[in-house]
């Protein structure tokens, strides 16, 4: 009773529309605190995208792998500690930048105009991970689809078989006693004169199990290599196009309608899993492979060897989905004071505790596998496609009412795949919201659908008989030196050129005051571990180069060359955003690089009613185009 207030303004951020127009965004609603950009219709919203965007395929086909290989349960020290001392400082940095200024991953760079080529970074290689990631999931409905039989198409060498295919080794031949004299000969020989093959002398014809080749020349119909394109495989095409209409059918609200799909894409993977453990460790042999995963005895001697603490880091910092962008996009619709701490430590624990539950689920079936088919477990066990198209689904067939099973587990790798899609695509959409707000808040629609459209046509490369080289080129260069270039880049503008202290301290405009011994470790990490981690992991990763290739079979020059462009131009915009800043700054050189260095007018919280009095200076967002530093048209804030 009897409060004044500015016309036209009921609170924070929220306007009354006194305008004819029907235009609304559709990110947001009555009840958002930020009226103009929109909010998370609630928390569950979002940790459920995040948990989705961070629990991706790799949690399912590459954790595992790892693990095994890299001393079993002894894995899990060097992998918590490279959680608590790369990941989680990253994921914590971004989700309060995001949050603190409700901004993409570009328009982010407010707070450090010269480092602004970074978020263009981000967005290109999004771009590139969107592009091939969906493919996947193409050949995850694929399976789908072909798993709605009542015998599974790669249980047995049917008519699109050679004679390699086998469900079982084949002897071809080994050493037997004949007279008094032990001799080498075939095994038909052996079997014919009833003799028996003496211990450890057998020999294995090569032979490759039904799955193997149904992949390679059923759903792949892989040709010889990159230099072979062949022709697009239609019905690969046609799941492409129907993994995108999904995506596009999801996000035509934005984060309205994606943050209500996310309770199924995000929880029913745990359903499944916990069902495909349950059922694998009733099997005979689920022991031998569960033993296989964590070791009946973890070898501890292994965490004196260098690669397993760089396979520890890289899993951690790729299967976080720091430096890409999505978590600054998701965390831009966040509440101004929602605690991000918490969300981030929470999500961050959730995404490692899923890849170590993943491999109880995967390694008990593949310990039956190798049973039924007298195999040693290193002999069945693959990591990345293998595993997902070849390994997994050729132990799946091996079960009672095998399609089910195999149901199951697609679906299960088709919700996981497009959960961090779903987040990948609203990365780049927000990055076009912030850019040209008016245009998104008018045409969300269109424009969601063109790049999913264009995106797809884009993808077609990838579903050829070549298609599979594609996939691997892009994810070997474009999701390797890339991210770890811009994640370096990110935590050295931040902290060291912004300023470690003064990002706290909005931090704390955010979620409150805290003592000196709440940031303690975070300084730590921030202002030293990290960097130190990740500039390891970037040298290492240049110094331990190799060639791509696929399996066996070798990449030709001119495609390791399209891989190099492809990461140049991804990271070239750095420098050439840098230099474009620096020159259409005013002053000489030295006072514009320090212009440049500085946060931008308009650099705070996206509300007048958050900034308080460290930010009360901040420039008006619909001013800001008076004040900012110039740049690159296609990227004004």
């Amino acid at each position: 009773m009897g409060m004044l207030s500015l016309p036209g303004f009921l609170s924070c951020g929220k306007k009354k529309d006194f305008s004819l127009s029907n235009e609304k965004n559709a990110h947001a609603s009555d009840s958002d605190e930020n009226s103009e950009r929109g909010n998370w219709s609630n928390k569950g919203d979002y940790l459920l995208s995040m948990v989705g965007y961070a629990v991706g395929l790799g949690n399912v086909w590459r954790f595992p792998y790892l693990t095994y290989q890299n001393g079993g349960g002894a894995f899990l020290i060097p992998y918590t500690l490279m959680l608590a001392l790369a990941g989680l400082p990253l994921f914590f940095m971004e989700c309060s930048l995001g949050q603190f200024a409700s901004l993409g991953p570009i328009s982010i760079w407010r707070i450090l105009p010269l480092f602004q080529g970074v978020g263009v970074t981000m967005v290109i290689i999004s771009t590139f991970v969107a592009i091939y990631y969906n493919v996947i999931i193409a050949y995850a409905l694929y399976y789908l689809f072909a798993s709605f039989q009542k015998v599974l198409p790669w249980s047995e060498c049917f008519s699109w078989a050679d004679e390699f295919c086998s469900k079982t080794r084949l002897v071809s031949s080994c050493n037997a006693t004949l007279d008094g004299e032990i001799i080498h000969a075939n095994y038909s020989f052996i079997t014919s004169n009833n003799l028996t093959c003496m211990n450890g002398t057998i020999n294995y014809k090569p032979v490759q199990f039904p799955s193997e080749q149904y992949w390679n020349k059923v759903a792949l119909q892989r040709s010889s290599g990159l230099n072979e394109t062949g022709n697009i495989v239609w019905y690969l095409a046609l799941c492409l196009l129907l993994s995108w209409i999904i995506v596009g059918a999801v996000l035509f609200k934005g984060i309205k309608s994606s943050g209500k799909v996310v309770y199924f894409t995000a929880l029913f993977p745990y359903v499944i899993l916990l069902i495909l453990l349950v059922r694998g460790a009733t099997l005979e042999g689920a022991l031998d492979g569960i033993e296989y995963y964590i070791g009946r005895q973890s070898n501890i001697t292994k965490l004196m060897e260098a690669e397993v603490w760089k396979d520890a880091a890289t899993q951690i910092f790729y299967s976080l989905s720091v430096a890409w962008g999505g978590l600054v996009a998701l965390s831009s619709y966040n509440k101004f004071h929602n605690n991000c701490y918490s969300d981030a430590i929470l999500v961050c624990v959730t995404n490692c505790v899923t890849s170590i539950f993943a491999g109880f689920a995967i390694f008990s079936i593949l310990g039956h596998m190798a049973y039924v088919s007298e195999r040693p477990v290193s002999e069945v066990v693959d990591s990345g496609f293998d595993l997902a198209f070849v390994a997994y689904p050729e132990a799946l067939s091996r079960l009672p009412v095998s399609p089910l099973w195999s149901f199951l587990f697609f679906f299960m790798l088709l919700l996981l795949g497009l959960d961090s899609q779903f987040a990948t695509i609203e990365t780049l959409t927000t990055t076009i919201q912030d850019i040209y707000p008016q245009m998104m808040k008018k045409l969300r629609i269109p424009i969601t659908l063109g790049v999913c459209i264009l995106l797809f046509f884009l993808g077609l490369i990838c579903v050829t008989q070549a298609g599979i080289y594609w996939v691997n080129l892009i994810d070997h260069f474009c999701a390797g030196w890339g991210i770890l270039i811009a994640a370096v880049l990110e935590i050295i503008g931040i902290i060291y050129i912004y300023g470690g202290n003064r990002f706290i301290e909005d931090v704390e405009m955010m979620i409150g005051k805290k003592s000196c011994l709440f940031w303690l470790w975070w300084r730590v990490c921030w202002f030293f571990v990290t960097p130190v981690l990740l500039m390891a992991i970037l040298v290492w990763s240049l110094v331990t180069f190799s060639p791509p290739s696929y399996g066996s079979v070798l990449y030709p020059a001119w495609g390791t060359a399209v891989g190099w462009c492809m990461i140049i131009f991804c990271v070239i915009w750095i420098p050439i955003i840098a230099i474009l800043k620096i020159v259409k700054a005013e002053g000489n050189l030295c006072q514009r690089i320090v212009r440049c260095c500085r946060p931008a007018a308009n650099w705070g919280p996206y509300l007048e009613c958050n900034r308080g009095e460290r930010y009360n200076h901040v420039v008006d967002p619909k001013k800001e185009k008076e004040h900012e530093i110039p740049t690159v048209s296609a990227f004004v804030y």
